[in-house]
C-alpha cells in the first residue's frame, strides 16, 4: 500500500487541487488496472508498476495544454485501456468523454474501470472511428497512427464553435521528432511535456495541437 501512495504523490505533485473524490478515484486506478490487466492485457506488464507515470500522468499532460470548460465533449480515439480518456474524465467530471476502440475486449476493461470509479461521464463505442456520427470540441489520442492518417479519420468530427483558448481540433500525445510527420500541417503546434513535468520519462514526449475546420 505505501508504494501506491508514493505513486499517487506523483499526480498530486502536479495536480494538487484535486477534490477528495478525485483523489480517491486516482488512487483506485492502480488496483483496478492491476486486476483487469491480469485478465486482458491493456498495459504492458512491465509498465503496470509505472502506471501513474507512464499512463496516468502522461494522459494528464493534455490538461496542462488545455483546461476543458464544463460541458466540453471529447472523443478519445483508439483508447485501448482508457488512455488518455479515463484520467481526463476523472479530472473533468463535468465534461463528456466518448472512448472508441476497434477491439472490444479492450473496452471491456475500460467499462469495468469506469464503473469501478463511479464515472458517469464516460461512454464507449466498439467501432472504427470513421463510423462515429457525431462532432466534438476536441479529439484526443495517444499515438495510434501518423498524423496524416489520423486527420483523415477524424476530419469531419469537430464542432464549428470553439469555446476554449485553443481552437477545436486534435490534442495528440506523441513522442520523438515530429518535424517530418507534421510538415504538411503548418497550423500544428507541439508542446514539450518537459515544460510541465520534471521526470526523465517526458524528455521526448509532446502534446500536439492541430486545429481542424468544421466540415458539415
Amino acid at each position: 500500500m505505501p508504494k501506491i501512495i508514493k505513486k499517487m504523490d506523483l499526480i498530486l505533485k502536479y495536480f494538487p487541487d484535486l477534490s477528495d473524490i478525485q483523489r480517491s478515484q486516482f488512487f483506485a486506478l492502480y488496483d483496478l488496472y492491476f486486476e483487469w490487466n491480469a485478465k486482458i492485457n491493456v498495459v504492458s506488464r512491465k509498465d503496470i508498476e509505472e502506471l501513474y507515470l507512464r499512463h496516468v500522468l502522461h494522459a494528464l499532460g493534455i490538461a496542462k495544454i488545455q483546461t476543458f470548460s464544463d460541458g466540453t465533449e471529447i472523443l478519445d480515439v483508439g483508447t485501448v485501456g482508457g488512455f488518455p480518456g479515463i484520467p481526463l474524465a476523472i479530472l473533468y467530471p463535468n465534461c463528456d468523454f466518448h472512448l472508441v476502440d476497434s477491439i472490444n475486449k479492450k473496452l471491456k476493461v475500460v467499462n469495468a474501470v469506469a464503473q469501478g470509479l463511479g464515472l458517469t461521464n464516460v461512454e464507449t463505442t466498439h467501432s472504427r472511428v470513421e463510423v462515429i456520427d457525431a462532432q466534438f470540441d476536441f479529439i484526443v489520442s495517444r499515438a495510434v497512427t501518423a498524423m496524416p492518417t489520423f486527420v483523415d479519420w477524424v476530419k469531419t468530427k469537430v464542432k464549428k464553435e470553439s469555446k476554449h483558448e485553443l481552437k477545436n481540433g486534435i490534442l495528440y500525445l506523441k513522442g520523438g521528432d515530429l518535424s517530418e510527420e507534421l510538415k504538411d500541417f503548418p497550423k500544428a503546434k507541439w508542446y514539450p511535456l518537459t515544460d510541465y513535468f520534471q521526470e526523465p520519462f517526458f524528455e521526448t514526449k509532446k502534446v500536439v495541437h492541430l486545429p481542424l475546420k468544421y466540415k458539415p
